[in-house]
């Protein structure tokens, strides 16, 4: 039996800010259910690659397809209907809304969002900040919030830059336990991260990114084996 097309399927992905040829050919998959972590240095082209995917930057070229369309030539606001959410690093509160505001504000994009009580269920803590201002949360909070928004839309594609950064050890466990949780419910994520540790508790699989490419796939099953590659490309 032939393999499923993959969820989200790059190839040969470039793309420019400017003059500046900043991806050089980003080619990996995620297939439907996974986790799945781009892991380099800060600088390799990771965040580009997410940004590309969205639409968000305009000059780009190769090949995004999700759910075998192709997605390439489309605007940012018409890639997000497919079910593609896409939540950044600096994480985009509405500072002068609350929690409550900030969940309601995005429209849905497909059915299956979770409702306010089944964001409450995921995230205790929301239930108790509702009335605060977006200013007036933790750097944790505000990450949960990001993601928190994101599942009310439908989206069925998680894309997640650098979740846990700045984020305290407790809170990093915390939003690993969510990311497993959306797995267990049949979501998808794509991962940006520097943190290997916090990526080996959550992924299925990972590329090494390096000067806008992908250099090495590893599974998760095999990192304690591949210190060598990690190192080689990660400096870990």
């Amino acid at each position: 039996m032939a393999e499923a097309a993959p969820l989200l399927d790059v190839r040969d992905l470039h793309a420019w800010y400017g003059e500046s040829h900043v991806l050089h050919g980003m080619t990996f998959s995620v297939r439907k259910g996974e986790v799945v972590t781009l892991l380099g240095r800060n600088g390799v082209g990771k965040t580009t690659t997410m940004r590309s995917i969205m639409g968000i930057v305009q000059k780009r070229a190769g090949s995004v397809r999700y759910n075998q369309t192709e997605t390439i030539g489309l605007p940012s606001n018409q890639i997000a209907r497919f079910g593609i959410g896409y939540c950044p690093e600096e994480r985009g509160i509405f500072a002068s809304l609350n929690v409550t505001e900030n969940l309601l504000l995005p429209p849905a994009v497909k059915s299956g969002g979770l409702s306010l009580d089944e964001v409450h269920a995921l995230f205790p803590r929301l239930k108790e900040r509702a009335r605060s201002q977006g200013t007036k949360l933790s750097g944790g909070e505000q990450q949960m919030l990001a993601i928190a928004r994101i599942l009310r839309t439908g989206a069925e594609l998680l894309l997640l830059d650098e979740p846990t950064e700045g984020l305290a050890p407790v809170i990093v466990q915390q939003i690993g336990a969510v990311i497993r949780d959306l797995k267990a419910r049949g979501l998808t994520v794509l991962l940006v991260e520097q943190n290997l540790h916090f990526a080996a508790t959550v992924a299925d699989r990972h590329y090494l990114v390096e000067h806008g490419h992908v250099v090495d796939e590893i599974e998760n099953s095999q990192l304690a084996n591949s210190r060598q590659r990690l190192e080689a490309h990660l400096g870990v």
